[in-house]
């Protein structure tokens, strides 16, 4: 009695041992899924292959195209001023007058000592200068007859001495004669000719009063704005003393420095794209000249680009970033900016491998159009998430239609 008895517990025990694992294998997969969590549906687009041309990205300064202090060629009295600060003139435009008073004086001055000189050579009003003929003038002519007389009087006395009707001493005073006719003559033609210089003098001083007035009033040499206003009408200003400050605002230029390993593609003729602080909207120029060596200080190459400014939106003097387009693009990877994300410093983007989201870390390049270059951690065709949020690394995604 007593064996059966301990075999049907042993029996009873071993049952027991059967059923408990079998009924814990059947509710394990049941709780698994119910702490799963449901799939995330996502938005992806995949990493294409592109191309971006090689780009320089400098800053520098946008300076002015010519800027002069304009002053008078001549002294005198301010009488206007019709410029100031941030005016605009146009070339030969007049921008202030002195006192024409004295100006007028010396050019009626000069007018008549010219018509003097005129007079004093026989030239009527309407004849040029030219004209003149000094063996036509009234002094030429006058000391010619003269000598010619005494000519006469010489070859007379010369065949009464022959023939013994005159004593020597008559000869000799009529050669005498003739010497002084000859001498004054010649004296006669000098003078006219130093009247014809004195004339060409006066027809000089009266251009150079002529010139004095006109120098009276000031004139802008070319289109631009005046950036400074330094004397007031009523004010005595000396010969070259400045009066405003012109600058031409187009175009502008703007001085950059590239750095040395940079400057190799650097050539002129080519686009630059700048934005300044203030004005959103982009403006494109032209590299125009180029130094010939490099800055051994800081190691680079200072270029100059021509920026058009015909609407006198940029101002000299701005702060000004530009980008210079020296080579054709090269294969690279692009994605959109919306699919990176950057955390402490760490940039990464999350792509889509069997349903779940895989972390990626990327390290990127440059930025255009709303995509972004990566340079090393993806390749072309992975799909990546956009907007990816708070996604973790093994999250199960669905791909949205």
């Amino acid at each position: 009695m007593a064996r059966r008895t301990g075999f049907s517990a042993l029996a009873a025990t071993l049952a027991l041992s059967a059923l408990t694992p079998a009924c814990g294998r059947g509710d394990a997969p049941t709780a698994a899924a119910q702490n799963r969590p449901a799939p995330r549906e996502v938005r992806v687009s995949a990493a294409e292959s592109g191309s971006l041309p090689r780009v320089v990205t400098v800053t520098g300064t946008l300076a002015a195209e010519e800027q002069v202090d304009l002053g008078m060629k001549v002294a005198g009295r301010l009488v206007e001023i019709r410029v100031d600060l941030g005016s605009r003139a146009t070339k030969g435009e007049a921008l202030a007058w002195l006192v024409s008073t004295d100006f007028e004086l010396r050019v009626q001055q000069a007018d008549a000592a010219l018509q003097q000189a005129r007079s004093r050579l026989g030239l009527g009003p309407d004849e040029p200068d030219s004209a003149v003929d000094p063996e036509q003038t009234s002094l030429v002519r006058q000391a010619r007859a003269v000598l010619q007389e005494a000519r006469l009087a010489r070859e007379r006395a010369q065949r009464l001495l022959d023939e013994s009707l005159i004593p020597r001493s008559d000869y000799d005073a009529a050669e005498a004669a003739y010497q002084v006719a000859e001498g004054r003559a010649q004296d006669a033609f000098e003078e006219v000719h130093n009247r014809q210089a004195l004339l060409v003098q006066r027809r000089t001083e009266l251009e150079l009063a002529r010139q004095a007035l006109k120098d009276s009033v000031l004139y802008a040499p070319y289109d631009g704005a005046v950036r400074q206003r330094l004397a007031s009408p009523g004010q005595f200003v000396a010969v070259g003393q400045p009066i405003v400050t012109l600058v031409r605002i187009h175009p502008l230029r703007l001085k950059l420095a590239v750095p040395e390993r940079e400057a190799a593609g650097l050539r002129v003729g080519l686009e630059v794209r700048l934005t300044v602080d203030g004005d959103p909207a982009p403006h494109r120029g032209r590299v125009a000249r180029r130094s010939p060596a490099i800055e051994e200080g800081n190691r680079t190459l200072s270029i100059e680009a021509e920026v058009p400014n015909a609407d006198g939106m940029l101002r000299p003097g701005s702060f000004a970033r530009a980008e210079i387009e020296t080579a054709a693009g090269e294969p690279i990877i692009l994605v959109p900016v919306t699919a990176l994300v950057t955390f402490a410093g760490i940039e990464k983007v999350i792509v889509v491998r069997e349903g779940a989201a895989v972390e990626r870390r990327v390290r990127t390049g440059r930025r255009v159009e709303g995509r972004v270059e990566i340079l090393e951690g993806l390749e072309a065709g992975e799909p990546v998430v956009l907007e990816p949020g708070n996604i973790a690394s093994g999250q199960p995604v669905t791909i949205a239609g």
